[in-house]
């Protein structure tokens, strides 16, 4: 009785840092195996099923490098590895909780006056830690992966990803004014379209300019780069046509070299065109403002629900740990297989609903805040219940 009296003493804190109390510290050291075994084995499945096969097509459909499959196979693997991270943690909780309810450790620390609430906390205290691991991988390491990874199919390949801005750049810059009534309206300013872009120059470019609400301007162009040194456009070999108030040309300059004092932005818009899994949060916000300013507000709505629910993976990591450790160390003792089984339909059930939010977010029908952040408090709030219903 007094072994597990002693077991028990609460966290501390101290000059030395954290102390953990024996029974923190003997969870906890029955919780990391399986975890580290469920991450090794949850990563190589979602390679293994998730993309090997798509590779293999590639290669004999498109006959695509063995060295640059095998450098795209090595680059998905953090991708894979950030969405094995929750997952293990609710098993391992599941399996270690549940192991010790088997061998009736939990009744023995219960009989000692143990309570749930205390039980659960090394469960807890695991998922906090993988939850900013998680995070730190998501924004240091997967979006960098993910986007050498697409930059080898698109060059290997010449594959078309919708985000990448490789051909086809369309922007339109647009103007506040506001009316003699008081109104503000956004008017269109600049329309500019570029057949191709290779990460340097524009090629092929059309430049429409406004004066107020008439056509004032046109511009074709074989070549364009911004010059970074002078803040401005160089255009290669190209005329400028000057418009008539009754639209009629009133003037066309041919040139071979000219520099146009347009705006910056439809270089930022192409150079930063990723899809949202290959940016981190600052990225996405940088990449968001172009949007706002360009007027696609259907990609700005995608990205600002696809920015949402990054912020939020990380906390999925908490609402397992807390979800598993809860139910593992409940009334009913879970054997392996079990709990192997119901941490699939867990994993499932979340991500399903996740997905139903998150398409409710596209549509406009929630916030992309809600949308991204309502599973994980609909989660919490589900085992926060769970919690308080099996400690009584």
């Amino acid at each position: 009785m007094q072994f597990f009296k002693r077991l028990s003493q609460p966290i501390r804190l101290g000059k030395e840092g954290l102390r953990l109390s024996l029974l923190d510290r003997y969870i906890l050291t029955e919780l990391i195996p399986p975890f580290g075994l469920s991450v090794g084995i949850f990563a190589s499945l979602g390679v293994a099923i998730g993309y090997l096969s798509d590779l293999a097509n590639k290669m004999v459909e498109s006959n695509l490098p063995l060295i640059e499959a095998a450098e795209i196979l090595l680059l998905k693997v953090p991708e894979f590895v950030a969405y094995a991270l929750p997952v293990s943690v609710l098993l391992a909780t599941l399996m270690t909780y549940g192991r010790l309810g088997h061998d009736s450790e939990l009744v023995a620390m219960k009989s000692c006056g143990i309570s749930l609430y205390r039980l659960v906390i090394p469960g807890l205290l695991l998922s906090l830690v993988v939850t900013g691991l998680t995070f730190a991988f998501n924004e240091c390491v997967v979006p960098e992966a993910n986007y050498r990874a697409t930059e080898i199919l698109v060059q290997s390949l010449n594959e078309d990803h919708p985000f990448w801005q490789t051909k086809d750049i369309f922007y339109p810059d647009y103007e506040e004014v506001t009316l003699p009534s008081g109104e503000t309206i956004r008017r269109l300013k600049s329309l500019f379209y570029a057949e191709k872009f290779d990460g340097q120059t524009m090629k092929t470019l059309t430049v429409l300019q406004w004066l107020g609400q008439g056509l004032e301007k046109i511009v074709i162009s074989d070549a364009a780069t911004w010059n970074a040194q002078k803040d401005t456009w160089d255009f290669f070999r190209g005329t400028i046509y000057e418009i008539a108030p009754d639209a009629s040309y009133s003037e066309a300059d041919a040139f071979e070299h000219r520099q146009l004092p347009l705006p910056k932005t439809p270089f930022e818009f192409a150079l930063q065109g990723r899809d949202p899994y290959e940016m981190n949060i600052i990225q996405a916000q940088k990449y968001m403002k172009l949007l706002k300013l360009s007027g696609d507000e259907k990609k700005l709505v995608i990205f600002q629900v696809r920015t949402q629910q990054k912020l939020s993976f990380p906390f999925i990591c908490f609402v397992f740990g807390l979800g598993g450790a809860v139910l593992g160390a409940g009334p009913q003792a879970f054997s392996r297989a079990t709990s192997f089984g119901l941490c699939i339909v867990l994993i499932f059930g979340y991500y399903l609903l996740s997905f139903f939010i998150g398409s409710l977010g596209m549509i406009g029908f929630l916030t992309p805040m809600m949308a991204g952040w309502l599973p994980i408090m609909l989660g919490l709030g589900v085992g926060g219940w769970l919690l308080y219903h099996y400690a009584q």
